[in-house]
């Protein structure tokens, strides 16, 4: 059952779709969807994934109408087929939003990254949703000498109001984490969680249906019209609805211009290796923590939720690519950092669309009528959660929906128009970087 490294097995053939789907009874995403759409509803959501379910969750629960529709099967986005990591999610340091939006601010965004990653933590739990949550807490691993050393300044210099309770890892230290000699060193961030991303939404679409919530699948929104009420002409039909969400994030269109000019959709590429001997597996990784690095372009991996095989994610082209061409590229990539899986085959390999901002903010809040949150900049399971819970309550007049992410303006650039045509230059780029350490 179980391949040794050192062999060369016999691969079987490779799976272009999420291993977390295979590993998912998701059949609740099909029994839910209706087969005809209703001529109106309260409020419209745009988008089946975490945002969106949690936005239509708390209009449900407010006595609001609700329909949630999707150009594909429900969760078909990233929702369903990332890597099930769960961080404070805030990208920029502390004292580059200071100097941008000051410090009061720059304070209250990190605190509600940190409250995101909590808050998470508590729904699951008191929703007693079955997806696997594991408050594992993260080794994120420092590629060069330079990142370690900037690491060690962030840790020691961190706001008293910002304490992460992470713990440096010398390089001697980090075979306690990961058996490889790959990085310098890391970090340890005890807070940070995983979870079976699949599982998620599924509880997620099965506890929203039961508030109530109505659900169209492959409907395809092709125009949004009127100021509230809204007409909707979808490739079902039409809606009618006094509010409309866009939860779209990377997979935002051109029917809202406005957002779609805002975010950067970004692919990002995983792979699930065959069964390991759980001797190896286990020497590996030898903790349950999941693992990012400190790459520009980075790497995430952690053991699959079953502790049969690694899934491990990244990028690993300028432009996006077929995932059975970036398989073999990762499954290369994952060798170079662990060596002790040369002759391990690959059993998956999926892509998703994430949302990358200009300012590497989440935003939420509205453009000409349209309620909307996106651009989670890859961290998007902890956010989009917090932030569609946030947009539910603006939806439905509860002021516990106010948050600093609606202060940020959402910004663009002259000229872009939501096809990144800078993209494959700035991933070589920063891959050149990478490889060069710098």
């Amino acid at each position: 059952m179980f391949p040794h490294a050192g062999q060369n097995p016999e691969q079987t053939s490779l799976q272009l779709t999420p291993w977390w789907h295979e590993s998912a009874d998701r059949n609740i995403c099909v029994r839910v969807a209706e087969q005809t759409l209703p001529a109106k509803a309260d409020v419209v959501v745009v988008g089946s994934g975490y945002t969106g379910l949690h936005a239509a969750l708390v209009c449900a629960e407010a006595g609001r109408e609700t329909l949630v529709v999707d150009a594909g099967e429900l969760g078909f986005g990233c929702s369903s087929r990332n890597g099930g990591q769960i961080s404070s999610s805030i990208k920029p340091g502390f004292e580059v939003l200071k100097k941008r939006h000051g410090e009061s601010v720059a304070l209250a965004i990190h605190q509600e990254g940190h409250r995101s990653l909590q808050w998470l933590g508590e729904f699951i739990e008191q929703a007693g949703l079955d997806c696997d949550f594991d408050r594992c807490g993260r080794f994120h691993a420092a590629h060069n000498a330079s990142t370690f050393n900037k690491l060690s300044q962030r840790l020691n210099s961190e706001h008293p109001l910002l304490a992460s309770g992470a713990q440096l890892i010398s390089q001697a230290e980090q075979q306690a984490y990961i058996r490889s000699d790959a990085y310098f060193g890391g970090a340890v961030f005890p807070r940070h969680a995983s979870v079976h991303p699949a599982k998620y939404h599924r509880e997620l679409v099965r506890l929203a249906a039961e508030k109530g919530v109505r659900f169209m699948a492959d409907c395809r929104v092709e125009s949004v019209r009127g100021e509230g009420p809204f007409r909707l002409l979808t490739s079902r039909g039409e809606v009618l609805a006094d509010k409309v969400v866009m939860a779209t994030n990377g997979y935002t269109s051109g029917i809202t211009p406005q957002l779609q000019r805002r975010v950067i959709p970004i692919g990002s590429y995983m792979i699930a290796t065959e069964q390991i001997q759980p001797e190896l597996l286990n020497g590996l990784l030898p903790t349950g923590k999941i693992i990012s690095d400190s790459r520009k372009v980075v790497y995430y991996y952690r053991k699959s939720p079953d502790g049969q095989r690694i899934l491990f994610g990244g990028r690993v082209s300028g432009s996006e690519t077929d995932p059975a061409v970036s398989g073999p590229q990762l499954q290369r990539e994952l060798v170079n950092l662990l060596p002790e899986l040369e002759g391990i085959g690959i059993s998956h390999s999926w892509s998703g669309l994430v949302a990358y901002t200009f300012d590497e903010l989440p935003h939420i809040g509205m453009q000409q009528g349209l309620h909307y949150a996106m651009g989670y900049c890859g961290a998007g399971v902890g956010m989009a959660s917090y932030l569609g819970n946030k947009l539910g309550k603006q939806l439905v007049g509860d002021p516990d929906g106010e948050t600093v992410f609606s202060i940020p303006a959402f910004p663009s650039r002259p000229g872009y128009r939501g096809n990144p045509w800078f993209l494959p230059a700035a991933v070589q780029y920063y891959r050149l970087r990478d490889r060069l350490n710098i």
